[in-house]
């Protein structure tokens, strides 16, 4: 993993031209209040490869991820990494209870994230509940994602863990991107086999036999989904 060399930008009108602000943490704000948290924040660019932040560091920022996607894992004892998901802009990093990070994050591609130091920020929000209730919900997605996870992995066969996770990836990117049966996967092959909790040979070999049954295309940069319904029923429970 290449040692993170970041560009920062300073403190600005970030705001205004945010992409993601619809569906960020800053969504409850009103326009006086997001003046005063856009000083709160630096717009931090990795390229790929680079850390944003590694487990156990202590926590001394939050994330905003506002372009990109970023790997999320945890290196078990053994040196094996379990990928634990995929942030994508819109997704909020760094709180926790125990004020280390629980696990790492790193850039697929190019990211670009908004990073609050978490003193001020903890302050900005003390007297707003409003965007407590929104850190809240965004919180309470992640568990959900968590625990949807947790049921991929243990009870599910190979092609039903494929099939779910290209299903669940593309309804993630319908708020960014739009409805679409073309399906982009920034990650490597071997991303998604230590997402599934498999080998990279049988995350290929799964892509091959969907592609061979007509459900899938797999095309450059990501697969195209022929016949959903296949996909679908292939990962239904």
């Amino acid at each position: 993993m290449k040692p993170s060399m970041v560009t920062i930008e300073p403190s600005g009108h970030f705001c205004s031209d945010c992409a993601v602000r619809g569906s960020a943490v800053c969504a409850s704000l009103d326009a006086a209040e997001l003046r005063e948290f856009e000083h709160l924040g630096r717009r931090v660019h990795f390229d790929a490869g680079e850390t944003v932040f590694s487990e156990e560091d202590i926590t001394t920022s939050f994330y905003n991820v506002l372009e990109g996607v970023m790997r999320l894992y945890k290196l078990l004892p053994d040196g094996r990494r379990q990928i634990v998901g995929f942030a994508l802009p819109g997704d909020f990093l760094g709180m926790n209870l125990s004020g280390r990070h629980n696990f790492s994050a790193d850039a697929i591609g190019g990211v670009t994230v908004c990073q609050f130091a978490k003193v001020p920020f903890n302050r900005f929000i003390e007297d707003r509940p409003h965007l407590l209730r929104r850190i809240n919900e965004l919180a309470i997605r992640e568990l959900s994602q968590a625990r949807d996870h947790m049921v991929l992995l243990g009870r599910r066969s190979a092609d039903e863990k494929v099939a779910t996770f290209l299903l669940g990836w593309r309804e993630r990117l319908v708020s960014l991107e739009g409805a679409s049966n073309t399906v982009p996967l920034p990650m490597s092959r071997q991303d998604i086999a230590d997402y599934l909790g498999l080998t990279i040979e049988t995350v290929s070999r799964t892509f091959t036999k969907l592609e061979r049954r007509g459900a899938i295309e797999i095309i450059h940069g990501g697969i195209s989904l022929l016949d959903p319904v296949k996909v679908e029923t292939l990962a239904a429970p």
